[in-house]
């Protein structure tokens, strides 16, 4: 546009051009064309410009709708199958002898050296221990002062009671006599009835007396007797061949013992434990939330003992009452012992013994052909389960119904067929109709 204003005012300023001829000269057709080529090339120049502005306006919204536009959620997916589901709870569990008896000590005293190891055969009857009396204690100085201090006092007072059981059986001696001359005189009438009556008291009044006499010194004698024994007895047991047997309540094997050396011990000690170990049960303890699903008759595989194979087992009974343990991370927790007995001949777990170490899985149901999906990939919606449906790149919300929790696998009861692609563990980014990529 410059350039055609620059040459209209050229055109203006020239003066007015004289008279020629009519046929028109050839450098001025040629100047005539050249401009009109530069117009035509500046008018698609300036429609390339627009286009390229429009081009480059259009690109930028273009990204900018992509960058706005939200991305593929990436999932992990799996499909819903049909095959067997177990439902079954593992816990750690010990062997236990069904019956076992702990010896105790019946009496306190001295006990003898146990000879027995164990793993030994004991029969019912059979002499265990022999406990003995135990030494008597030895005396510090003021104790033994005193001690032949009492033994002095009671020797005075044997003495004392010695010499009053004599002037009793002389007195005794006397008022006899006295009785019987009171006697004589009576018959013959030479003393009154009353004065006989007097010294027929007076005899009996001696005679008991005597008697009296004769019992202090008896415990005058015992008295010696206790105070000599505690300064004798010092640090002296009793007499040979004193001493109580313990005997086996029942045939079987020693499984341990508490009390190897000889030694004191108090009445209740535990001296052995006898029992049969080829009788052994399993103690499981359980969650009482998962002990309630457990009947007697429960199929249980006894895993991790040492053995090539697992074992078969069946619950017999499951503990009415439970106890509070401790787990792991501390938290208090209610637990219910549940007892399970082999199924197996004794040949299979003969290398189990008292106290080992099991692990045992319960089976509470089983099925061989449901439809089933992973645990992650079912979650509440509200008061009811949902999955996320996979379906031309996009997350469907699915409602299920679910029936029973295996370990792993979930049984689908409605909502979701055999075949179908459901998101795992999908996430809060994971809403129904959102896009999705598979990892």
């Amino acid at each position: 546009m410059t350039d055609s204003l620059q040459a209209g005012n050229s055109r203006m300023e020239q003066p007015p051009a004289a008279p020629q001829p009519a046929r028109p000269a050839l450098g001025e057709v040629t100047g005539g064309s050249s401009s009109r080529e530069r117009e035509r090339r500046r008018r698609f120049m300036h429609r390339v410009r627009h286009v390229l502005s429009a081009a480059a306006v259009l690109a930028v919204l273009a990204l900018a709708a992509l960058a706005v536009r939200p991305r593929p959620v990436p999932v992990d997916a799996e499909r819903v199958a049909r095959g067997k589901l177990v439902v079954a709870i593992e816990e750690t569990g010990v062997t236990r002898v069904k019956d076992r008896y702990v010896v105790s000590a019946p009496v306190t005293g001295a006990v003898s050296r146990q000879l027995r190891e164990p793993g030994d055969a004991v029969e019912e009857g059979e002499v265990l221990a022999e406990i003995a009396p135990v030494l008597a204690p030895l005396l510090d100085e003021r104790t033994r002062s005193e001690a032949q201090a009492t033994l002095s006092a009671a020797l005075s007072a044997l003495g004392q009671a010695q010499a009053q059981q004599e002037r009793a059986r002389v007195a005794k001696e006397l008022a006899a006599a006295e009785h019987a001359r009171a006697e004589a005189l009576a018959r013959a009438g030479s003393l009154p009835q009353q004065a006989l009556d007097r010294a027929a008291f007076d005899a009996r009044l001696r005679a008991e007396e005597l008697s009296s006499a004769v019992f202090a010194v008896k415990v005058a004698s015992e008295q010696v007797r206790i105070a000599r024994a505690t300064l004798a007895g010092e640090g002296r047991g009793a007499a040979k061949g004193r001493h109580i047997d313990v005997l086996a309540p029942a045939s079987g094997r020693v499984l341990r013992v508490p009390q190897k050396s000889a030694g004191v011990v108090q009445a209740g000690a535990p001296l052995l434990e006898v029992g049969d170990p080829e009788a052994l049960e399993l103690v499981v303890d359980l969650l009482t939330t998962d002990a309630v699903q457990v009947r007697p008759g429960t199929a249980v595989a006894v895993q991790g003992w040492g053995g090539d194979r697992a074992l078969a087992a069946t619950v017999r009974r499951i503990e009415p009452s439970a106890f509070t343990k401790l787990s792991a991370l501390g938290v208090e927790e209610q637990r219910v012992n549940v007892i399970a007995v082999f199924a197996e001949p004794r040949a299979a777990w003969s290398a189990l013994g008292d106290a080992f170490r099991i692990e045992a899985r319960l089976v509470l149901w089983q099925a061989e052909d449901v439809a089933k999906v992973p645990q992650g990939a079912v979650f509440r919606h509200g008061n009811e389960w949902a999955a996320f449906r996979l379906d031309s790149g996009r997350a469907h919300l699915a409602p299920v119904r679910i029936g029973h929790r295996g370990e792993s696998e979930v049984e689908v009861l409605e909502g979701l067929q055999p075949g179908m692609l459901v998101a795992v563990h999908p996430g809060d980014r994971v809403k129904d109709g959102a896009r999705v990529e598979l990892r």
